[in-house]
């Protein structure tokens, strides 16, 4: 059973340009066969693995609980 593929949305994010750099390197040299990775897989990838150590480091494995609101820009908000 393949599952339906979902919406993408823009999710607008700030990085160093060394970072993106070298992910905008990668997405181009893996573009074609066999990994036919784009950027926008490549990040996917790495939120999921991050979001996965943080799940399993800071609540016990399970997912976070849903936001009431969405994020404002801004300095982190401090706990």
């Amino acid at each position: 059973m393949q599952q339906e593929p979902q919406a993408k949305v823009r999710a607008t994010i700030y990085l160093t340009r060394e970072v993106l750099d070298e992910a905008r390197d990668a997405a181009v040299h893996l573009a074609g066969y066999p990994a036919r990775l784009t950027l926008t897989q490549l990040a996917e990838n790495a939120f999921r693995a991050e979001l996965r150590r943080l799940k399993a480091l800071y609540n016990h494995g399970q997912d976070f609980p849903r936001r009431g609101e969405e994020l404002r820009g801004g300095r982190p908000i401090a706990a």
